[in-house]
């Protein structure tokens, strides 16, 4: 999965899955812009990689529009190019339906999907133009099978895997892929923080019996961002160790 010489951007590098993707693509060769909406915890952890000379932080709102095209633009000028967009920033703010706040809802909505939007959009005015790239959306497992008290999450995950099949097929006869990655349960600080006792019934249901890692999850997607993925567009993978079937 060599990709020496890409240009990658990375939104929601700061943590998580986010900060693997980063720093996987950069051990696989490419310049990496990891972006959040505050870089201190990128520049943070990226000064302890062994790759760190290839990540670059740089701020970056994805509820904003203005701001999404700037960093657009901004990696272009500075870099000569766009090859691989990796859409990872969102947020979850929880709650029943019948008691869920129009301000969650709406924050989700704007973050996850919304800000996926805006960065696919203005990526693909240089992707066409080389007639090549990969964009990448991390979506969710909620988004296909959805989840009590995430009506919003659900909603945006499943229209970010449903955006991600429209692209593909707008794109795909200028040589740029789109698909989605659905993690299930991955070990993050968000699921290291749940109750041991929820995190054994997780895993009593879970074929492979255990949470998936970030590793496996910026593994596929060095796959999908590398030239061996070529043939691969409009899909929504899952990672989720069987549990849907």
């Amino acid at each position: 999965m060599n990709l020496d010489g890409q240009i990658a951007l990375v939104t929601g590098a700061s943590r998580g899955i986010g900060k693997r993707i980063a720093e996987a693509l950069a051990e696989q060769g490419a310049t990496v812009v990891g972006t959040a909406r505050n870089t201190d915890p990128v520049h943070s952890w990226k000064t302890d990689s062994a790759v760190s000379e290839r990540i670059i932080p740089l701020a970056l709102d994805v509820t904003s529009r203005a701001s999404c095209e700037s960093v657009v633009e901004q990696v272009v000028n500075d870099h000569g190019s766009l090859g691989i967009l990796v859409n990872n920033a969102g947020i979850t703010r929880d709650g029943l339906l019948m008691s869920m706040e129009d301000d969650d809802f709406d924050a989700v909505i704007n973050t996850n999907l919304r800000g996926a939007f805006w960065m696919m959009r203005f990526a693909a005015r240089h992707m066409v133009r080389a007639r090549k790239g990969r964009m990448i959306n991390i979506s969710s497992l909620t988004g296909v099978m959805g989840n009590p008290g995430q009506s919003n999450y659900a909603a945006a995950k499943g229209g970010l895997n449903a955006m991600t099949k429209s692209v593909a097929k707008e794109l795909g006869k200028r040589g740029v892929t789109c698909n989605a990655i659905a993690p299930g349960f991955i070990e993050t600080d968000m699921t290291d923080a749940l109750p041991d006792s929820l995190k054994d019934n997780i895993r009593k249901v879970v074929p492979l019996q255990r949470f998936g890692t970030v590793d496996e999850v910026a593994s596929l997607t060095c796959y999908l961002a590398s030239p061996q993925a070529g043939y691969i567009t409009g899909q929504v993978i899952e990672i989720d160790g069987g549990l849907h079937m």
